[in-house]
Formats: C-alpha cells, structure tokens, sequence
C-alpha cells in the first residue's frame, strides 16, 4: 500500500513538473534582417499562458504568449528610434527543451529566426 501511495504522489509531482516546462529562466538570440539581439527572459506558465520579462541592450519589456502542445508563441512591445515596435515571436518546443522558430517586427514587416535554450 505504501508503495501505490508513494507511486501515485511521484507520479503526480512529475504531471505538476511537465505542466509548466516553460517557466524559468531563457536565453533568446534572434537574427532579423542581419540584425543579431540576445535577450535574457523570466518566463511564467499558468496553464496555456505565458506571461514575464526580457532584458537586452534595449532595457526590459514584458512579454506575454500562449502555448498549444509543442507551439509557443509570445510578443512584446516596444521602440525604436523612437517608434511604437512589436516584436512576435512563433517557435516549437523540441524534445531537447530548445525552442526555435520565426520572430517578425511587426510595424518594419522585417521577420527573422530565433533560438532560446533554458539559461544555465
């Protein structure tokens, strides 16, 4: 009985674990039109939501996203030379915790490719 007891807490501390694999700390390059940027990200997962903060050369912007499966996708706003700037980001999560995927500066119709890897 104490092992079914024990099974069954493990078990479900593992679903608790695997239902928010985002959350946590991310490093972000992106490449957009031969422009290079690193960010560093605090994301939060509730559920399918995706809330936090980005911190690069720019300063800090909040971020927030949905996640559906293996498909994140997350957007913050901006400026840039004094511009409104929205930055979105479409990726997938592989089975090596990696996301990559496309990222797209809305107002400039420029798009580009990103990684994020979990930060060390």
């Amino acid at each position: 009985m104490k092992t079914l007891v024990l099974t069954v807490l493990l078990g479900s501390a593992a679903m608790a674990a695997d239902e928010a694999p985002l959350s946590g700390k991310w490093q972000v390059h992106s490449s957009i039109a031969g422009y290079e940027n690193d960010l560093a990200c605090t994301i939060a997962q509730k559920g399918n939501e995706l809330s936090g903060s980005c911190t690069g050369e720019q300063g800090a912007v909040q971020i927030s996203g949905k996640v559906a499966e293996k498909k994140v996708t997350w957007a913050y706003k901006s400026e840039y030379n004094g511009s409104p700037l929205t930055v979105s980001y479409s990726g997938t999560l592989s089975a090596e915790n990696k996301i990559s995927g496309s990222v797209r500066a809305e107002e400039y119709g420029v798009e580009g490719e990103f990684t994020a890897t979990p930060a060390k």
